[in-house]
């Protein structure tokens, strides 16, 4: 059997029909059908390898249309929830979104990339979505960046979560109350700000998003209908944005 005809074989197997067909079958038939199937495997294995590339491919592309569907099902509560904090050129032609989380080592990483392709693109919207999952540290520091918002509107949201990403040590209240200090923000009314309802509905808001769009691992990215999770180097993000233009 060559291997043109092989995978058709190997995938026919698994098939309802085939199952019932093989049901059908006496105890000696199908003995004598797995030895034949088993003889041919062990003869030329190489096939194996195909067709689980196969597969694996079905599945990638799989994955792609359901990220797809995610990301134009959920595009209202991604690109207009009039809470996260939009940067970049507001009125760009391109929307990126994150989900991010200060404790997060690839956002971390990330954030450098990011932060360069927005200044080498002056024609791309940036959403931050605040997707705590990491722990108490990351929940204290979304809430102290949403609650600078509130507080003191998005350009000091901007500095803080410049801060944050790129801080290294333990985030406390304390530390947190240092930030605000340093930048020269009302420490005490943000601090009283971060248990407030306000608050806690954003970040549930964006964990309720993230839920509903299978998320959940940092980074993750959204640019218009293409969903990267995980770590995206910034060249592959500018090849995808060339892609998308080009539409």
């Amino acid at each position: 059997m060559s291997l043109r005809y092989a995978l058709p074989f190997l995938f026919a197997l698994t098939s309802p029909v085939a199952a019932l067909e093989l049901e059908a079958m006496t105890d000696a038939e199908r003995a004598a059908f797995r030895a034949e199937v088993r003889a041919y495997l062990l003869e030329d294995p190489e096939v194996l390898q195909e067709a689980i590339g196969v597969l694996l491919e079905r599945e990638r592309l799989a994955e792609i249309a359901n990220d797809q569907l995610l990301a134009v099902t959920y595009a209202d509560e991604l690109f207009n929830d009039r809470h996260s904090y939009v940067g970049g050129n507001p009125a760009g032609d391109i929307t990126i979104v994150e989900f991010m989380d200060y404790r997060c080592g690839y956002c971390k990483r990330a954030y450098t990339e990011v932060e360069a392709l927005l200044a080498a693109d002056a024609n791309i919207r940036f959403i931050v979505k605040e997707y705590p999952i990491l722990g108490e540290q990351s929940v204290l520091a979304s809430r102290f960046a949403v609650a600078t918002q509130l507080v003191a509107g998005d350009d000091a949201y901007k500095a803080v979560h410049d801060t944050l990403m790129e801080f290294r040590g333990d985030i406390t209240q304390a530390s947190m109350t240092r930030l605000a200090e340093i930048l020269e923000l009302d420490a005490e009314a943000i601090i009283a700000q971060m248990d407030s309802s306000e608050v806690t509905n954003i970040i549930a808001a964006n964990r309720a998003l993230g839920d509903q769009m299978e998320i959940s691992g940092t980074p993750t990215f959204v640019i218009e209908d293409q969903m990267l999770r995980g770590y995206v180097p910034a060249d592959a993000m500018v090849a995808i944005i060339a892609e998308l233009r080009e539409e």
